[in-house]
């Protein structure tokens, strides 16, 4: 991998893990459009990547991740606030997530192929519509109840199929239940913080840290590209969906996964 290589995925990472539009799709798409076979450093580049991405969303939230660290023992006690409530929803939420990831990670990796990523993609886009046309956007997230963060927590583990969105998903079957765009977007990122840091050690312990030494400088590229981006990202979607809705990334995903649909029939 070169270093313009690494620029590259690091500036797709940064951007798509946050917008609903699917990071393990755009990935899968570059690498296969321009032939690039990253060899033994994949794996360790995906780490430095996700590891850039956690970094971003752990500055930007700042303070509700000090704020939601502070009310840990609120929290495990069961006593009332804001953030003692989110909390929980947070650890309810990541449950499924890890479950699958435990369990079925392998074969999620599988799943990475063009196809199920078009299907994927479109399917996303069509509940992104849905949501926005019936759900009530009056909501914010610590009126959740422990049920409806399950449900969250399995439209996360969805994530794992390639072409679904984490944050997309989440944020999708928030609004279902009611929540505000903010709100979802909000919770989404928050939620995301223990998936991203599980991913990116899973993948370290499986490479070793003589496989991540191997590849100093490309991981240190990836790694700041993608944590800048990403900061970027995650301030301009919270921006955006304060007064927009989510149509633009519905319309745009079913434009890629149309193209990449007539890319497969043309091969």
């Amino acid at each position: 991998m070169t270093v313009f290589q690494a620029v590259v995925l690091g500036v797709v990472q940064g951007l798509t893990e946050f917008l609903p539009i699917s990071s393990s799709a755009h990935l899968i798409l570059v690498r296969d459009l321009f032939g690039w076979e990253a060899g033994s450093a994949e794996i360790a580049f995906d780490v430095a990547c996700h590891l850039g991405t956690l970094f971003a969303v752990l500055i930007y939230f700042r303070e509700d991740v000090a704020g939601l660290t502070v009310a840990v023992p609120d929290a495990l006690a069961g006593r009332t606030g804001e953030s003692a409530q989110v909390g929980r929803l947070i650890v309810v939420a990541t449950v499924p997530i890890a479950l699958v990831g435990w369990f079925f990670a392998d074969y999620a990796e599988r799943l990475r192929q063009p196809a199920i990523v078009a299907v994927a993609l479109a399917v996303g886009a069509l509940g992104m519509l849905v949501a926005e046309r019936v759900g009530s956007h009056r909501r914010t997230a610590e009126s959740l109840s422990l049920l409806e963060a399950v449900g969250l927590g399995c439209a996360q583990a969805a994530a794992l199929v390639p072409g679904v969105s984490r944050s997309g998903a989440v944020i999708t079957v928030a609004m279902l239940v009611g929540l505000t765009r903010e709100s979802a977007a909000r919770f989404t990122f928050l939620v995301g913080i223990p998936a991203i840091l599980a991913a990116g050690v899973r993948a370290a312990w499986t490479l070793g840290v003589a496989g991540m030494a191997e590849h100093t400088i490309v991981l240190l590229v990836g790694f700041v590209t993608s944590g800048v981006v990403g900061y970027l990202a995650v301030a301009g979607l919270l921006r955006y969906i304060a007064s927009n809705s989510l149509d633009l990334f519905a319309y745009y995903r079913l434009v890629i996964a149309a193209v990449l649909g007539l890319w497969l029939v043309a091969l």
